[in-house]
């Protein structure tokens, strides 16, 4: 169950089957708006023995796909995706990094303003790799949403210019790295609840703002979080088939007939 944008921002509630792996039969429905109690109304209108036929409905953190798959899946374990977990986490690096690069600009447009006024020409320190400090801190965007074996040979002597220079971003990626291994490298729910503990203590002792409230958020949903362990399902086959249909929108420069469209996709995907 996820939620994608067809024209103009609006939304529409996708829910699909994992088991037609994107082909036909994928689309279950597709509704309009996000609202919980109109999307309730219409899965209702499916046969309650095809409900509970549903083992299992992967989703993200937003409440009402929470309400909507209690009311309309009783039987149902509901998983919340750990991608959307671990991108929590990645958006906190990357917050500490966009508050650094601002925190850079305003030093450069300092020092500029006073060797102007010392009619003096103005150069920025440059790093070992060529980089500027601001352009470190602008060029490293990527590398951190990777893991560190994934990096390049750019990217990792640019990473480790980064980590020497901002000691609080190498702890907060390596906070994101280690939730990223708890999800990656446990098989078992009593596993995971006791490395989700550990990982909670250790961002408790960093004192990062952003990761205490990703902690507090994964406190809030930890019992469908750790469903995860059981089957390791995740939305990945919602996202991809969002992705779908992006393609499909693009295809034809953009969505002019909304009914249209949606004739289109249920004719091949439905």
């Amino acid at each position: 169950m996820d939620e994608t944008a067809l024209s103009h921002g609006e939304l529409y509630t996708v829910i699909t089957n994992k088991a037609a792996k994107g082909k036909s039969k994928s689309i279950v429905a597709m509704i309009a708006g996000t609202s919980s109690e109109k999307i309730i109304e219409v899965l209702l209108k499916l046969p309650q023995r095809i409900r509970d036929r549903v083992e299992e409905i992967t989703l993200d953190m937003a409440p009402s796909m929470n309400v909507i798959a209690k009311r309309c899946f009783p039987k149902a374990t509901i998983v919340t995706d750990r991608f959307h977990v671990q991108q929590l986490a990645s958006e906190a690096v990357q917050e500490i990094r966009i508050k650094h690069r601002w925190d850079a600009i305003d030093k450069e447009n300092e020092e500029m303003e006073k060797a102007k006024k010392n009619r003096r020409s103005y150069h920025p320190e440059v790093l070992e790799n060529g980089d500027t400090i601001k352009q470190l801190l602008a060029r490293s965007r990527y590398a951190l949403y990777k893991s560190e074996a994934n990096w390049t040979k750019d990217q990792r002597r640019r990473t480790q210019l980064l980590f020497q220079n901002y000691p609080d971003i190498e702890q907060a990626y390596r906070l994101s790295q280690q939730l990223s291994w708890i999800f990656e490298n446990t098989n078992e729910k009593i596993y995971g609840y006791t490395r989700l503990a550990q990982w909670h203590e250790k961002v408790a002792q960093s004192g990062f703002k952003s990761f205490n409230t990703i902690s507090r958020t994964i406190m809030n949903h930890y019992r469908t979080i750790l469903n995860y362990f059981d089957n390791r399902s995740t939305n990945a086959s919602a996202e991809s088939f969002n992705a779908k249909i992006k393609a499909f929108r693009s295809q034809f420069r953009g969505v002019r007939n909304i009914a249209f469209f949606l004739f289109r996709l249920t004719k091949i995907y439905a």
